[in-house]
């Protein structure tokens, strides 16, 4: 290849890659179609919360309390099903499926079935709560775990009670969650497993309730390693 050839090769592959500096300009209707569709969807998307959801939520709000009310009284089929022309948490959960209260509804309807003796059910229903309050899903996770301990599914009970703890992160629930993780594990005969538990409760959270005799529980695992 003679040089004026490179010369000239260099110079086409310069020229290919040299930024134009008109691209708006070429793509102008391009660019003002797109972000007119992205103001379109923002502006969409306000209106449906503020017109749709928001009444919605104000409604399903209202409507929930006196199920509530008899969830308070452990009565757990009216707060299921209903009474007179109140709703229950299952038509909350039918009608504004798409509401925080929908979602808090999954949390009592689980926890009144749980009550009521029909585990799967409750499983169901506390598994699909997705709240950020941390000590309602902490108590959801707690509730499918007591679930799983009435269906003897020891493995899946003692995975929720250590999300359980791990998700109260407090005085008053951890320990509480850390004796059912360590019961279970005695069920599946995991005494070390069992022993570490007991001894965290008594390190971590000396003052709760469940530490008070917590010694009995580590005497007796020990006994049996």
């Amino acid at each position: 290849m003679s040089k004026t050839q490179a010369n000239t090769k260099v110079a086409v592959e310069e020229k290919s890659f040299k930024p134009t500096g008109n691209f708006v300009q070429e793509n102008q209707k391009s660019l003002l179609f797109i972000v007119g569709a992205i103001l379109a969807m923002v502006i969409v998307y306000i209106a449906y919360q503020k017109f749709y959801i928001a009444p919605r939520e104000i409604t399903a709000s209202n409507q929930m309390h006196v199920a509530q009310d008899f969830w308070a009284k452990k009565d757990w089929d009216k707060a299921i099903k209903g009474f007179d022309s109140y709703p229950g948490f299952q038509k909350i959960i039918d009608d504004y499926g798409n509401t925080k209260a929908a979602n808090l509804a999954y949390f009592y309807l689980g926890t009144a079935y749980l009550n009521k003796g029909e585990f799967q059910k409750a499983i169901d229903n506390l598994t699909n709560y997705r709240g950020d309050d941390s000590m309602v899903a902490a108590e959801a996770l707690g509730g499918t775990a007591d679930a799983y301990v009435e269906l003897k599914d020891y493995d899946k009970a003692s995975t929720y009670f250590k999300k359980a703890a791990d998700k109260a992160n407090n005085k008053f629930l951890t320990p509480l969650y850390l004796k059912k993780l360590g019961l279970v594990y005695e069920t599946q005969n995991d005494n070390k497993s069992a022993d570490e538990t007991y001894k965290k409760i008594k390190s971590d959270y000396p003052e709760s309730a469940e530490s008070q005799n917590i010694d009995e529980y580590i005497a007796r695992t020990e006994a049996k390693l």
